[in-house]
């Protein structure tokens, strides 16, 4: 995951714990629930992107396998 990638996922759930903070506070529960939500989205985003990278290394690594697997054969 790139330093944007988790700049970005980061400020999404501190942006929304902010939000449930200030819904709770005040009373509102819809803003709370933005909150709750966009946390949950950061969180959510930091997951995807990180099976995202494990299914790269396992097809780099698959690639990697054949290569040397073909290499052997020639030999």
């Amino acid at each position: 995951m790139s330093v944007e990638d988790k700049f970005d996922n980061a400020q999404d759930k501190v942006a929304g714990k902010a939000k449930e903070v200030e819904g709770k506070v005040t009373g509102d529960k819809s803003r709370e629930a933005q909150g709750k939500a966009q946390g949950l989205f950061g969180k959510a985003k930091d997951k995807l992107s990180d099976a995202a990278e494990a299914v790269k290394d396992s097809a780099e690594d698959a690639v990697d396998a054949v290569k040397d697997g073909v290499e052997k054969l020639k030999k």
